[in-house]
């Protein structure tokens, strides 16, 4: 089998405002980014949920949106005696239960993604492959999160 080419490899994806890239990002309680995936833009976020988890020891407890909000998700984190803090979806007839004093904390990786862009290199993607564009936003999560 040849290698694969285009734009999925790269982790660019075609959305409404033209061709975009998601980054994934799984951080501690202090804020601080432990593991990161690429995706394109028109690509769920639910679909690196896992990956991300596999990838670390399982936490304690999981603080997600509502983008999150899957039962299977949920699923494997029980199994795993993860805490879910993830709200629930309007569509969802018997909404879940769950802390709004820990889902505050969530600020910490909105905060964290906020310092990220103000790297422009970061912001605009200039890498047009996605493993430098990964070691990009690695570097600058380390400039910005554990220092």
């Amino acid at each position: 089998m040849g290698r694969k080419r285009g734009a999925w490899t790269q982790a660019v994806g075609h959305s409404r405002g033209g061709f975009t890239s998601k980054i994934h990002c799984l951080a501690d309680d202090r804020g601080r980014p432990v593991a990161f995936a690429l995706t394109p833009g028109n690509v769920a976020d639910i679909t690196m949920a896992l990956p991300l988890l596999c990838a670390v020891v399982p936490p304690k407890r999981l603080i997600a949106d509502k983008a999150y909000d899957a039962q299977s998700l949920r699923d494997w984190l029980k199994s795993h005696r993860v805490i879910a803090t993830i709200p629930s979806t309007a569509t969802r007839t018997v909404p879940y239960k769950h802390s709004r004093i820990a889902y505050r904390r969530r600020n910490r990786i909105e905060r964290l993604f906020g310092h990220l862009k103000n790297w422009r290199r970061v912001a605009t993607r200039y890498d047009r492959l996605a493993c430098n564009y990964l070691a990009a936003v690695a570097l600058a999560s380390c400039v910005i999160a554990w220092t």
